[in-house]
């Protein structure tokens, strides 16, 4: 594992700008608060930031001390919030982690998590269809800005005069069959899908589905509206896909409250 030298004595930070660091306030009598200065250090979760950098390096305390200049000892306490560090060490210790010292003061992004109860999921039917083939429930809908969309979907056993849709979309679809069984056309082969299968497609290529069994076929199915490269012609691009109203659009982020709408944009 490549590493960073040991630093002089009195680095600078590598951009070579001034981070833009906001003071503790000052009281009347001219004198910084020292448990002011310790809550914002604190606030700033500053020791936790180098030992996440740290870790993702898996460098240990001694390593980090030789590059640095500073003892384990002290980086250990600085970690843990026990000692306050001065600009000049956390430039040495964002040198050998190449960052800038904006990082350590700099809001922490916010991670995506979100829950979907099972009870506060929509079921809706196939769109433009009067007898529905299958039904789906988004199960993703909740999240913004969203890289992929994933699916519960029921195919109801097939009957006379019921033909499948067949849709196409930008990107790729992944598809796990969780019970019953299923045919799955894509392009102009049809294969039979059985429980515990899994398929990965690209999704500009013409699909559908169409349950084969006396019993409904649930899956789990995940779409990512993404453009996908073909075998050895480049990009697809929307030219390799039909007019509008004959494939399924890329998703749109909208409010929960208009989420009925939007899930029903997937369906075709």
């Amino acid at each position: 594992m490549a590493t960073a030298n040991i630093l002089p004595s009195n680095p600078t930070p590598s951009s070579g700008t001034r981070p833009d660091i906001h003071p503790v306030p000052e009281p009347a009598n001219g004198q910084v608060d020292g448990e002011a200065a310790e809550s914002f250090i604190a606030e700033k979760r500053i020791g936790e930031r180098i030992k996440y950098l740290r870790l993702k390096k898996s460098m240990g305390l001694v390593e980090l001390g030789r590059h640095t200049g500073l003892s384990a000892s002290f980086l250990s306490q600085l970690e843990t919030g026990r000692v306050v560090p001065t600009l000049r060490n956390l430039a040495r210790i964002a040198m050998v982690f190449s960052k800038d010292l904006n990082y350590f003061f700099e809001p922490e992004p916010q991670t995506i998590f979100r829950i979907h109860r099972g009870k506060d999921r929509i079921r809706l039917p196939q769109s433009g269809v009067q007898d529905p083939s299958y039904y789906f429930e988004s199960l993703g809908y909740m999240v913004p800005d969203r890289q992929l969309d994933p699916y519960f979907a029921e195919f109801l056993p097939s009957r006379p005069g019921r033909e499948p849709r067949p849709h196409q979309h930008f990107g790729c679809e992944f598809l796990y069959l969780l019970s019953g069984s299923l045919d799955l056309r894509h392009g102009e082969t049809t294969n039979r899908i059985e429980q515990g299968d899994a398929v990965y497609f690209d999704a500009s290529t013409t699909h559908s589905y169409e349950c084969a069994g006396e019993t409904p076929a649930t899956a789990l199915i995940v779409t990512l509206q993404q453009p996908v490269a073909g075998n050895g012609h480049g990009m697809r691009s929307s030219a390799n896909l039909p007019p509008k109203g004959q494939r399924t659009l890329p998703p749109v982020t909208l409010p929960p409250q208009t989420a009925r709408t939007r899930i029903a944009s997937k369906a075709g």
